[in-house]
């Protein structure tokens, strides 16, 4: 008697997982949508770059179909990591940063009603799942459902800095219509102490296509530039050197192509190098006050419609790593023109203060 082998069935592929995860959210069917969310996450590890690109948008609009109190986070973490594989950032921005910016205000609320409910020496909770207990409603005040929400945004604002950083950092579109409104309640929660938002923050606070004032205090000379895409403070000086010093605008000593190839090319660095950069400037706001090397470029003062930036000779050697720190935003600096005599003189009339400080020291 024969024996009839059955074929072992192929799996599905990402976009008829995608699908049977829409129509399990729109029929409404709990059970239905925890299975199909669970096929989802393991399709997305077997998922060749075509179907990511195809299904980042999908699963970025489903998250408004999501409730609040369910696997939101990691729902955009799926169209995050599609478009990683190529998925159009632009095309799944709104849905994700719409919900880094209800997490935020939700965490924000939970914080507040915390330390309205409590004495002074209650501090606020770590965020950690323990805490949403039968207690928690009668401390915050609102029924389970929404303080439930407050809670679980307060113990997973963390968990949305991958997506967002995937949309943000691969798109100065995105930055310019999502970035200004999120930064001031990244910020605000960030200050609370309970969470790490350093790397969301930073991504928020990316300058594109910024007007920079620069005014080299040794030579008197002044520069107007333009810069954009720039993570911090560090990758700022290098391309403040090798703009100015290897342009032969100023004297010192340029970084080398590495250094600056590190700083600028669109492909990132596979992995950490061992690529040093030296400094060559002080930065200094108009006041005098030292810029930071691990500030950012959102640091120097606006002035006259420009950031305003004073660079002095450097009080003493320093160096870094020369990766930047989002390895897939490239930096950008640009020299727009050479400022007149006449027009340094009135940018430099600005820094009295700063003149003063450097001469007295």
């Amino acid at each position: 008697m024969p024996v009839i082998f059955k074929r072992k069935q192929k799996a599905p592929g990402l976009g008829a997982v995608v699908s049977e995860l829409e129509q399990a959210v729109d029929a409404r069917d709990g059970a239905r949508t925890e299975r199909a969310f669970a096929a989802m996450l393991k399709g997305l590890r077997q998922a060749t770059d075509t179907e990511c690109v195809l299904a980042g948008p999908r699963l970025a609009a489903l998250l408004t179909a999501f409730p609040p109190t369910g696997p939101r986070p990691l729902l955009a973490s799926a169209a995050g990591f599609c478009v990683e594989r190529g998925a159009d950032p632009a095309a799944c921005a709104e849905p994700v940063l719409d919900g880094v910016r209800q997490d935020l205000f939700d965490a924000l609320e939970f914080a507040h009603r915390w330390n309205t409910a409590g004495g002074a020496e209650d501090e606020l909770p770590e965020p950690d799942e323990e805490i949403i207990d039968d207690a928690l409603p009668a401390r915050l005040g609102g029924d389970a459902y929404e303080v439930t929400r407050l809670a679980l945004a307060w113990c997973s604002a963390e968990e949305w800095q991958p997506p967002a950083l995937a949309v943000l950092c691969r798109s100065a579109e995105v930055r310019r219509r999502h970035a200004s409104a999120l930064l001031p309640a990244c910020r605000e929660l960030a200050a609370l102490g309970r969470h790490d938002l350093k790397c969301l923050a930073y991504a928020l606070a990316v300058l594109d296509d910024e007007p920079l004032m620069v005014l080299h205090r040794p030579t008197g000379s002044g520069f107007e530039m333009r810069i954009g895409g720039i993570g911090d403070n560090f990758q700022l000086h290098t391309l403040l050197a090798h703009v100015l010093v290897g342009g032969g605008h100023v004297p010192g000593t340029a970084p080398s192509a590495e250094i600056v190839r590190l700083a600028t090319d669109p492909e990132p660095a596979q992995e950490p190098t061992d690529a040093v950069a030296t400094g060559a400037f002080e930065l200094l706001a108009p006041d005098g006050e030292r810029i930071w090397n691990e500030g950012l470029p959102d640091d120097i003062p606006v002035v006259e419609g420009y950031r305003l930036l004073v660079l002095d000779e450097p009080l003493y050697r320093r160096s870094w790593n020369a990766d930047r720190f989002f390895p897939h935003l490239p930096g950008k600096a640009e020299l727009i023109r050479v400022l007149s005599d006449d027009e340094a003189r009135t940018w430099f009339a600005r820094t009295t203060s700063v003149r003063s400080t450097r001469q007295g020291s």
